[in-house]
């Protein structure tokens, strides 16, 4: 229903490479839904939101009182979590939403592409 309101969809092939050359070049919004506890023991990617998966329907819906200054429907996301099981939920959220969003992965994927990792 969502989705056909707002015609999001899940852009395919985003590698975590592509997502750290994208992110360093402003082309996407990178957002981590770990909770902030996993933040503070590991870090975060550089440049990334936090934007936990228990909060997600909240901040990602345009509507919400709730939603997050920093999202636009109008420029793709890449959503990332531990290993990749919450950002592929977090994902679907996204795109009923009408963002165009992929997930690539886990933290650990973002760090083997190259990109940075921002601790505090």
């Amino acid at each position: 229903m969502l989705k056909a309101m707002f015609g999001g969809r899940t852009m395919p092939g985003l590698s975590p490479k592509d997502a750290v050359e994208k992110a360093a070049a402003g082309e996407i919004t990178l957002v981590d839904v770990r909770d902030p506890g996993e933040l503070a023991m590991s870090g975060k990617a550089e440049g990334a939101l936090n934007i936990p998966l228990a909060v997600i329907r909240m901040q990602a819906d345009p509507r919400s009182p709730d939603y997050h200054p920093d999202l636009d429907t109008s420029k793709p996301v890449a959503v990332y979590c531990a290993s990749g099981a919450r950002s592929s939920m977090a994902a679907q959220v996204f795109e009923g939403f009408g963002f165009d969003v992929s997930n690539i992965g886990g933290l650990g994927h973002w760090q083997m592409a190259g990109g940075k990792i921002t601790r505090g």
